[in-house]
């Protein structure tokens, strides 16, 4: 299904603006469905003939729907959309009509012009219509509730034909809380309270106000109720601004350990401020899982902090035992168990710094690569180079992964380009001595090459069955931990390549 985007852009010549301020429209348009009870369709012109396209629908979770097949993408002309034409060569809202029918749904139509107000502040031109359209088959005798809902979904439409609705969008604010059903208050111009929904009142008596909200002065009742005095005064502000007709952030009330979130809406139809629609929304439960899951994140970051510093002391102490040990052999063997588990140190340490059990790989590749050159036991001087991107990998990944290439990172500088023996000549080599590490993705797999341009692969070197420790542990990892493959092969140019494919997915 196309977007909103690019069905206009396909069939209207709609501006840049325009298509943006109709994305903000229907970002924020849930609210008015369900104060309206009704579907919104969010129509643009095609042509000059009266003909029209549905780029965006909602539907109300207060009612049912007038419309039971998704209507985007369609393009209707003729008498159908006369209501329509009518909103949007005159500008006006259209509430006249005998009710249609769709099947066998009666609904009432209504059309409101979309204007996108200038830089100076006026009303500009109309650039769509948003059809209303009401299902009318379980009409009755509306409530209390109902007629302060339908009231200020008339005053948000007028606001919409205005073009000062929605209000501007906060940086970091999402348009999913709260919602018509979690808890509405209607202030007039002064700030009280002329109806408050049940759930609006049970939200704040978890709050501690126990009293009716109706003819409370809902900014200094914020006051009041907050435990911390500035969070209370911000929240009031945010009242106080949406009453001077600025659309504020969310602001959260805490107190007696719930908590409420808010977002202030103002109501100016024609232009004139009436008063502020507040939604309120009792977020305590989730307020304690957010707080539990920060906790829990803390205590894994705090834990892959001391296996890294557990590590590094273990590093530390083998490091000090090969420097005890006379066997060359036993020297080596222990210099290289400090490699590795230095190599598995490094993704605890990232990890420790990280906000989920995921890392930025390159990083971790090219400290590993350097720390390569610098230990690996020859006198050429071997360049180390990354092409391509691991990305993020998970952390089962990520631990397996750094000891593999640790592992073919130094088995590429030490025997593709091993020390000369004593007698030898020295011989300027051709090419710049060169280890790369490419990686890409493809799909659900991760690519991954070692090539050197060494002295490559001796002959009687089999794949499957030769090498030292270093490559049965590469091999045990990338079949077993990782349910890679392995192919150690010559070099396109020369030298060896290691090549792995790993999946990314779990198995």
């Amino acid at each position: 299904m196309s977007t909103l985007r690019d069905l206009a852009e396909e069939h209207t010549q709609l501006r840049p603006a325009d298509i943006d301020h109709l994305h903000r429209i229907a970002g924020d348009w849930q609210l008015l469905s369900d104060l309206s009870f009704a579907d919104l369709l969010l129509w643009v012109p095609v042509d000059a003939d009266g003909t029209f396209l549905c780029v965006a629908q909602v539907r109300p979770t207060t009612a049912p729907t007038a419309y039971l097949d998704d209507q985007v993408g369609r393009i209707v002309g003729g008498p159908e959309v006369a209501h329509l034409e009518v909103a949007y060569r005159q500008g006006r809202i259209w509430r006249e009509g005998d009710p249609v029918w769709y099947g066998d749904v009666p609904a009432r139509h209504e059309a409101i012009p979309v204007r996108l107000r200038t830089a100076d502040g006026e009303a500009g031109e109309v650039i769509a219509v948003v059809g209303r359209d009401t299902n009318l088959s379980t009409a009755r005798t509306p409530s209390q509730l109902e007629l302060n809902y339908l009231t200020t979904a008339d005053d948000l439409a007028q606001m919409i034909a205005d073009g000062t609705f929605p209000p501007p969008r906060h940086p970091g604010e999402t348009t999913s809380a709260p919602r018509v059903g979690d808890g509405l208050v209607r202030l007039d111009a002064g700030g009280k309270v002329t109806y408050a929904s049940p759930n609006a009142q049970s939200a704040y008596r978890r709050l501690g106000y126990a009293s009716h909200l109706v003819g409370e002065d809902l900014a200094k009742l914020h006051r009041r109720l907050a435990s911390d005095p500035l969070d209370g005064t911000e929240a009031a502000n945010g009242i106080l601004a949406a009453l001077r007709g600025e659309g504020p952030p969310r602001r959260e009330i805490d107190a007696r350990g719930a908590t409420m979130l808010t977002r202030a809406l103002p109501l100016m139809p024609a232009g004139v401020p009436i008063g502020a629609l507040v939604l309120v929304r009792d977020i305590t439960e989730v307020r304690r899982r957010d707080r539990a899951l920060i906790t829990k994140d803390a205590t894994i970051r705090e834990i892959h902090h001391r296996v890294k510093n557990n590590l590094q002391t273990v590093a530390a102490l083998l490091r000090l035992q090969a420097r005890r040990v006379s066997m060359p052999e036993a020297r080596v063997a222990l210099e290289e168990s400090v490699r590795r588990v230095a190599s598995i140190a490094l993704v605890h340490e990232t990890l420790s710094m990280s906000s989920d059990e995921a890392v930025e790989f390159d990083g971790i590749v090219d400290r590993v690569a350097s720390a390569a050159t610098e230990v690996a036991a020859t006198e050429v001087s071997v360049g180390m180079r990354r092409t391509g991107s691991f990305g993020v990998l998970p952390a089962e990944i990520a631990t397996s992964l750094v000891m593999v290439l640790n592992e073919l990172l130094l088995n590429a500088v030490e025997h593709g380009f091993p020390p000369a023996e004593e007698g030898d000549e020295a011989v300027e080599p051709a090419t710049r001595p060169e280890v790369v590490v490419s990686a890409h993705r493809q799909r659900k797999q991760l690519h991954v090459s070692v090539t050197d341009n060494g002295r490559g692969l001796p002959a009687e070197f089999d794949a499957d069955r030769g090498g030292r420790l270093g490559l049965q542990i590469v091999r045990a990892l990338v079949t077993g931990e990782l349910r890679g493959s392995i192919e150690l092969r010559p070099g396109p140019t020369g030298g060896t390549e290691a090549v792995l494919v790993l999946p990314l997915a779990k198995g």
